[in-house]
């Protein structure tokens, strides 16, 4: 029986949906996590509890497993996985991406110097190193200007500035929100704001060549001061030499880093001179419970076939199983405690809804962005258009009533 190897975040959405996966295919799994709690259940050699800000000694550990285990694959889940898993695949001899290639994606000053060298389209920026005079910055690459951590993900810590005082207001705050996961001062980008549709793209890569699972629009408007992400609705809207231009830029990002193996998250700005910008880049699957708007062939999910590629399995041909489908990320109105989410049931019975998932439990601390880091849950629906699709997340999601006390 083929053994993989799963890195499991503590706060990862997708435990559930990866081990499903591993059933279904007949793989033996060993679940790896920086988190007692995560490998609860899971005995013997088929739990290995490791530091995943420490990518060395977690390589290290896992090479040391897999001498008594042997490994077929390592899979990261969440983009804090995601440089164990290209450290330990190459030790391994198993399928993954060059670790400096990763290690570009979890540093967006890297990603932007690396897209830069090579030519690629994105947003003006600099680097802004503590001490740095933000607002200066703000001057060179023009406002509105964007404001952001490099080591954050989901849009956290992500501020739009109107002036160049607001940059330096803003910076401070989001180097607040990233002190507290981490230690060291943080460095900032801030960058051009750049106007226009937004997308995501999802996608495999299969000895450097990309096949593109998914196209999503990103059909409320991404204008800041936050960029929270709501509604995810494929097949895209957009024409078809738009859509060639975004699939180019993509394939054009993932060469210029040097990505080349399992799957890549990209987002995208189209600007209204119909010119595509490479917003951001990550060596994983699309986040949170997203990954279930997406089924191939005869249902096969997507951590279905993250796992049939990493075990270099035959990867069938990649059409979708729906017409059109979409989800919604719930977001948090506004910090307190959660104390319920009415109108589940109705929201349910919309037409068109295929799920719905709180992923918050009641009684628990929430915060919205730019200081959250997580949405309350998912809505999902599925259509015959997309236009169907987002409307039945919208009628949905108006008979949620959140009740959040201070």
């Amino acid at each position: 029986m083929a053994r993989v190897l799963l890195l499991l975040p503590s706060a990862t959405y997708r435990a559930a949906d990866f081990m499903a996966a591993a059933k279904a295919l007949g793989v033996e799994v060993v679940v790896a996590s920086d988190h007692r709690q995560t490998l609860a259940g899971v005995i013997g050699d088929r739990a290995l509890r490791i530091d995943l800000r420490h990518p060395p000694s977690a390589t290290e550990a896992i090479v040391a497993h897999s001498r008594r285990v042997p490994l077929d694959a390592v899979v990261a889940v969440d983009d804090q996985g995601v440089s164990v898993a290209a450290l330990a695949g190459a030790r391994l001899g198993v399928a993954a991406n060059p670790p400096e290639a990763v290690a570009a994606t979890r540093d967006k000053a890297a990603l932007r110097r690396a897209l830069d060298a090579a030519g690629v389209a994105q947003p003006t920026f600099r680097v802004a190193r503590p001490g740095d005079d933000v607002a200066r910055l703000a001057v060179e690459v023009g406002v509105p200007c964007v404001v952001k951590p490099v080591s954050l993900s989901a849009s956290r810590g992500v501020i739009r500035a109107e002036a160049p005082a607001e940059a330096a207001t803003a910076a401070e705050r989001v180097r607040a929100i990233v002190c507290e996961d981490e230690q060291d001062p943080p460095v900032l980008l801030v960058e051009s704001y750049v106007p226009g549709a937004e997308v995501a793209v999802e996608g495999l890569l299969r000895g450097g060549a990309l096949e593109v699972l998914a196209v999503f629009d990103k059909p409320d408007p991404m204008e800041g001061p936050y960029f929270e992400e709501t509604l995810l609705v494929t097949p895209s809207r957009l024409p078809a030499p738009a859509q060639r231009a975004v699939v180019e830029a993509v394939r054009d990002a993932t060469a210029a880093i040097g990505l080349v193996e399992g799957p890549v998250h990209a987002e995208l700005r189209i600007r209204p001179d119909g010119g595509v910008a490479v917003l951001e880049l990550a060596a994983r699957s699309i986040g949170g419970l997203c990954s279930r708007t997406l089924r191939f062939g005869m249902g096969v999910s997507l951590e279905e076939v993250i796992l049939r590629h990493a075990l270099g399995r035959p990867v069938d041909a990649l059409t979708s199983a729906f017409d059109a489908s979409g989800v919604m990320m719930l977001p948090i109105p506004r910090a307190g405690t959660l104390v319920a989410v009415r109108g589940q049931n109705a929201a349910r019975a919309v037409p068109g809804v295929a799920g719905l998932e709180i992923t918050v439990p009641r009684g628990r601390p929430v915060r919205p962005l730019p200081e959250g880091d997580r949405y309350l849950g998912f809505l999902f629906a599925r259509g015959e258009t997309p236009a169907a699709v987002e409307r039945a997340l919208r009628a949905a999601h108006g008979h949620l009533d959140v009740v959040i006390e201070p």
